[in-house]
């Protein structure tokens, strides 16, 4: 079983309908496309001040989601291993929705693309980076729509738990060369990406094979598109870490 809209989050922005993030995405495959052709004889940006601002403000809004995530859950005593999807507009049932619509900021993240592409480093715009941003923007847009609850919470969580030190990480890499040797800690980034989605995949199969009252339809398609990022992760990781190193 799939399971219905949530009548509660129609309403909000970017919801009702996939056609936004559908024209997003279209769009955003078109900056990845054209982009780099608009740039070729122009000189690349340096963006210091507004990648410093972007980072920060991201690293923020990570907080601020993973702090609403942690404590509703806590709050409304949210099972870690089985959470049914939740549609009640209690107040806990509610803020647990609006912490799930927040996680909008997969939406603004797109705009690493177009600062890689504005700063003419091309190298960084990947088929896993692409790939990547650009199904968050359903992933986002399906979780809001049908399931901004119950277990679906843990995605977002984790998520965000992670950015916090991601954008943590690109923030005092905009600072200058002078950082870098303090951010000698980029592979543990990858590490904890990697646990994050294993975590995730061991969520959602477990409550495949169990009795709990969640979408089976959802924790399918969340196990299928965890398992692609493992592997493109994993390649990630070894091509940079391992293969690069020797």
């Amino acid at each position: 079983v799939f399971c219905f809209s949530d009548p509660r989050t129609d309403p909000w922005p970017l919801v009702y309908s996939p056609l936004p993030v559908t024209l997003l995405f279209a769009f955003y495959l078109l900056v990845v496309a054209l982009g780099p052709f608009c740039m070729r004889q122009r000189k690349p940006l340096k963006l210091r001040g507004l990648l410093i601002v972007y980072n920060l403000a991201m690293m923020t809004l990570s907080s601020y989601m993973f702090y609403e995530f942690l404590v509703t859950s806590i709050l409304d005593d949210y099972s870690y291993l089985c959470q049914p999807a939740d549609y009640s507009r209690s107040e806990p049932g509610m803020r647990m929705a609006r912490a799930c619509w927040w996680f909008f900021s997969k939406v603004i993240e797109l705009l690493d693309t177009v600062f890689f592409i504005l700063r003419k480093k091309q190298e960084q715009v990947t088929f896993l980076h692409v790939y990547h941003h650009g199904t968050m923007l359903f992933n986002w847009w399906s979780g809001v729509k049908y399931v901004p609850g119950g277990q679906a919470f843990l995605i977002g969580m984790l998520n965000s738990f992670v950015h916090i030190f991601m954008d943590g990480y690109y923030a005092l890499a905009s600072l200058g060369p002078q950082m870098h040797r303090y951010l000698w800690w980029k592979r543990y980034l990858t590490i904890m990406q990697l646990c994050q989605f294993v975590a995730i995949a061991a969520h959602s199969s477990y409550n495949l094979f169990t009795e709990c009252p969640f979408p089976d339809g959802f924790n399918t398609a969340v196990f299928l598109y965890i398992l692609s990022l493992i592997v493109l992760f994993l390649h990630f990781y070894y091509q940079t870490y391992i293969r690069g190193k020797q």
